[in-house]
């Protein structure tokens, strides 16, 4: 029986499996999905339709006709979503495969495998107003993969970016969760970018507990 399995069952060892099984980002996630799991509390109850609520609000105040995701998941989020038309993408085979499932009958829902090292030509086909990455900027362990993710998502989108994440520094070593402090890589290196709003989470881990918040906040990006 593979090792995540065996400390899934013995909960007091479960919070250490990251720790002792981790293979890198990629790798991490396909497994996750394909073993069954899903995109995480943060795209469930609560926070899910809390994000959606902003999200939606945005798009509709703006007049956003498309939005590029990066990092759809398994699209439990995205079904509480109202946009016009939509791109997602997803390092996880079987999370696009769920998806493309999931939505099989929403012709403005269009998904595909993200391979960072060969994205460009999809964003040269396929660019959107608005950008969108929540819940995975910390996610982001290796520092290759987060800075071609960040060149990404900044580059596909025409207009706006936003981004629901962590926003400070800590390395938790072995595990999928490391925090950085993205808006300083934006200032620095996506010049043309500028942060319009930081909108603090409702339900903050601070006010909630590490249960039911969440230590990600909304921020808002501009093209100029």
């Amino acid at each position: 029986m593979p090792l995540r399995f065996l400390l899934k069952r013995t909960p007091f060892l479960w919070r250490y499996a990251d720790q002792l099984t981790w293979r890198g980002s990629r790798p991490y996630w396909e497994s996750r999905y394909s073993g069954g799991g899903n995109s995480g509390a943060g795209s469930y109850g609560h926070l899910a339709h809390y994000k959606a609520d902003i999200l939606n609000e945005f798009v509709a105040l703006r007049g956003v006709t498309s939005v590029i995701e990066f990092g759809c998941g398994d699209g439990n989020q995205l079904s509480l979503a109202k946009y016009p038309s939509y791109i997602g993408l997803d390092v996880s085979r079987t999370a696009i495969q769920k998806c493309v499932s999931l939505f099989c009958s929403d012709s403005g829902k269009t998904f595909f495998l993200y391979i960072p090292e060969k994205f460009d030509s999809i964003v040269d086909g396929h660019p959107a107003e608005l950008g969108i990455s929540l819940d995975v900027v910390y996610h982001l362990v290796e520092d290759k993969l987060f800075i071609l993710y960040m060149k990404h998502l900044f580059e596909a989108a025409q207009k706006y970016v936003i981004i629901y994440s962590s926003n400070h520094d800590e390395i938790i070593k072995g595990s999928h969760v490391r925090h950085r402090r993205f808006t300083e890589y934006v200032e620095v290196n996506l010049k043309r970018w500028r942060l319009t709003q930081r909108l603090e989470n409702r339900y903050s881990t601070a006010q909630y507990g590490a249960e039911t918040g969440s230590f990600a906040d909304f921020y808002f990006f501009e093209k100029f």
